[in-house]
């Protein structure tokens, strides 16, 4: 029998055990394994239509798979006072601070003490992000003799940036903790795409006119990209008001 229910959870036994979300999408048209390079949960993704016992097979066999990419995700780190906070690739001490927001000055990090230090570390990158990224905007969207639409900043799991139709940018705010150049690469492919919307081998040699390194910082993404988003900037639940 058919299962319509859109979302469940299943476990895999053994040491220890894995948690994997069971997701039903009509979009799907076989089964699909992930794990989060974010937090190291485990969603298989199945057909609306496809027998449930079928796809809990389909993780069972897979189950090494789904182990060695657990074993080989970062360990999440909080981003708080006593940690070492990478910006433009360096990582910076954090330590306390006095005031209400979070500060670089010489060479550190401070922010106050209490509950929202993840929260006032977040809104500290932001806006170095902000900052950093539309210079590189400006500059590559000249470079084409392109107008980029309007430029956000978000925290996506699954990609760095990213270009609308109506030529808007979005950027992920961690780009601030990976090295310069490749931060301006993720700007340089983005605006890349007001000239071509597609990864044709048009759009690459857009591209490489405007970072004729970008495979160096593109692989840069792939091989340290999880560390960037297994940090925690989430409010504590414990600690002084």
């Amino acid at each position: 029998m058919v299962s319509r229910q859109r979302s469940s959870t299943h476990v895999l036994p053994g040491d220890p055990p894995v948690v994997v979300a069971l997701r039903r999408s009509r979009r799907a048209t076989r089964f699909s394994l992930r794990v989060s390079r974010a937090n190291g949960t485990v969603s298989l993704s199945l057909p609306i239509w496809a027998p449930e016992a079928e796809a809990l097979a389909f993780l069972r066999d897979r189950e090494g798979w789904v182990r060695r990419h657990l074993d080989a995700a970062p360990v999440p780190q909080r981003a708080r006072i006593g940690a070492a906070l990478s910006i433009c690739g360096t990582p910076r001490a954090v330590v306390a601070g006095q005031g209400r927001a979070a500060r670089f000055t010489d060479g550190r990090i401070e922010v106050p003490e209490g509950p929202r230090q993840g929260p006032r570390l977040k809104a500290l990158l932001t806006a170095l992000a902000r900052e950093r990224l539309s210079v590189a905007v400006a500059r590559h969207a000249g470079a084409l003799g392109r107008a980029p639409g309007r430029i956000t900043l978000r925290d996506p799991r699954s990609r760095w940036g990213s270009c609308s139709s109506k030529g808007d940018l979005m950027f992920s705010w961690r780009l601030i903790m990976a090295p310069p150049a490749v931060l301006d690469y993720v700007a340089a492919h983005e605006v890349a795409h007001l000239a071509e919307m597609n990864h044709s081998p048009a759009f690459w040699r857009v591209c490489a006119r405007l970072r004729p390194d970008y495979a160096e910082h593109r692989d840069w993404l792939k091989r340290h990209g999880a560390g960037l988003l297994a940090w925690r900037f989430d409010l504590e639940e414990d600690g002084p008001c």
